[in-house]
């Protein structure tokens, strides 16, 4: 058994069965019950809220240790660890299904439609829906007719999504966001070394707010500089292909990876030059001699304790705030919690950077197992610069976000699902303002766009009904346009506009 049961802490709750991803716990007598095949992943221990499920010291005759992830399953023989990939064969882990090698070929779309004969930036918009739209060329790609249909859809369905590479905390998942007092979006789950917001959406769209939504869409996707306050927390200034601007201050640099990804990235650097460092950052704070890169360099654990709660060896959640690491500590000196003297000497050596390495401190463990800071050694100061150079430039980034699987397809043929199955199919090819388009899949068209892509400046409008306008264009073979039941009446030859727009 790899984790036991204090029965008399045990309530029966049943929170470590619910979570247990091995399925080897049961509840039986108003009691936790470990049955065959925990590799004691640790789950259990940290849901319960009693102190109950403990673990063993020692892992059973047999288990093999995982070290696939930083969680270190105990396999049993003829089990499986935790992500049940591999499983415990006569001491062997053996991964559970083949290297699959045949790889299907893509359908992809013949290349002369992968691009349209014209953009729709400029184009307008033929009102109401049923009308052609303003736009239908045809023209010749290496022999072959290829017709593109173009129009400045409006969208209802439509929003923007923001990626702010900065380690500063703007506020929580949810918050929501707004500009000049009225709410036009919320913050988004964060991606690696990012913030996300989300701005629009058709609820918002069809609110109180959705004339400033509709704004603050389109003055972001065409590149103008928005002010936007998070709600409890900081104040934005963001300009797509700009440093962002929070609380005032400017921030440069994205970081190179969670504090555990740069203790592995720079593991054999730091060897030699500091016994223990601390990477503060406030999703995952990085332990060197604990962590797995730090083993596989020769470390041995040093008995500092860093501020943070722990997650795995070496890895340790941090808390959100304004200072190192995006964590809420100030002081460097804070992220060393304890230095346990059984296992540390005087004289350590206890780097404290953050992921962007813009800060760094030295700390040097005193016999009484507090610790002085001293001045950055040159070859700390070597590493810290590596750290630095491998990070890239913060910067604002934004994909407009639209549908236009409704009435938007009416211009451009009589059969609208038969426009949505050949968009899906790769028939057509879906472009914005010339810049290849995301397809998302399942029903309707929804597609995603990086803005700073599109083919020319101030691509984007907003209507007070209230709506977003975007240039949408379908370009497909003519063959193609015949079957799904274009408006082929309206076809004109490419080179005729080109003219009359040079005219």
């Amino acid at each position: 058994m790899m984790v036991r049961i204090d029965l008399e802490l045990c309530n029966g709750c049943g929170l470590c069965a619910r979570n247990c991803p091995l399925g080897c716990i049961t509840i039986e007598g108003k009691k936790a019950n470990i049955g065959a095949g925990c590799s004691s992943c640790g789950i259990c221990t940290r849901v319960c809220n009693r102190g109950a499920a403990q673990k063993e010291a020692k892992p059973p005759a047999g288990s093999v240790t995982c070290s696939h992830c930083p969680v270190q399953c105990q396999v049993q023989e003829g089990f499986t660890g935790a992500c049940r990939r591999y499983t415990n064969i006569k001491g062997q882990l053996v991964r559970n299904r083949p290297l699959v090698t045949s790889v299907p070929k893509p359908t992809l779309p013949p290349p002369e439609i992968e691009w349209p004969l014209i953009t729709a930036i400029g184009a307008g918009t033929e009102y109401p829906c049923p009308r052609p739209a303003p736009y239908i060329v045809q023209g010749q790609r290496g022999g072959i007719e290829v017709v593109t249909v173009v129009t400045e859809a409006p969208l209802s369905y439509s929003g923007i999504k923001v990626k702010i590479d900065t380690n500063f905390h703007i506020g929580e998942e949810g918050a929501r966001v707004r500009r000049d007092g009225q709410v036009v979006g919320m913050v988004d789950t964060e991606e690696y070394g990012s913030k996300m917001l989300y701005i629009g959406g058709a609820n918002l769209l069809t609110g109180k707010s959705g004339f400033m939504a509709a704004r603050t869409i389109v003055d972001l996707a065409n590149g103008r500089r928005v002010v936007l306050k998070v709600e409890k927390g900081s104040t934005l200034e963001l300009q797509v292909g700009h440093r962002p601007v929070i609380d005032g201050q400017e921030d440069t640099t994205m970081r190179v990876g969670c504090g555990s990804a740069t203790i592995g990235l720079f593991a054999y650097h730091l060897k030699g030059v500091v016994d223990e460092a601390i990477i503060l950052d406030h999703h995952i704070i990085g332990l060197f001699s604990e962590h797995l890169a730090g083993q596989e360099v020769g470390m041995t654990y040093s008995g500092v304790i860093p501020a943070g709660r722990k997650s795995t060896r070496g890895r340790y959640f941090g808390d959100p705030g304004n200072g190192w690491g995006g964590t809420a500590i100030t002081d460097p000196r804070q992220a060393i919690k304890a230095v346990d003297m059984n296992i540390a000497r005087p004289g350590m050596r206890i780097l404290v950077t953050e992921t962007t390495a813009r800060k760094a401190a030295l700390f040097e463990v005193q016999p009484d197992g507090d610790v002085r800071e001293i001045p950055l050694t040159p070859e700390v100061r070597m590493v810290i610069e590596l750290i630095a150079s491998n990070c890239e430039e913060a910067r604002v980034s934004a994909l407009y976000v639209g549908g236009t699987g409704g009435s938007a397809r009416a211009g451009v043929t009589t059969l609208p699902v038969e426009l949505t199955r050949a968009v899906h199919r790769g028939e057509i090819k879906l472009t914005i303002g010339g810049a290849p388009a995301m397809l998302l899949p399942g029903g309707g068209i929804n597609f995603m766009v990086d803005v700073e892509k599109v083919a020319a400046p101030e691509a984007f409008y907003w209507v007070p009904t209230p709506a977003t306008v975007a240039p949408v264009e379908y370009t497909m073979l003519k063959s193609t346009y015949e079957r799904i039941g274009g408006h082929l009446h309206r076809l004109r030859p490419v080179e005729e506009v080109v003219a009359g727009v040079r005219d």
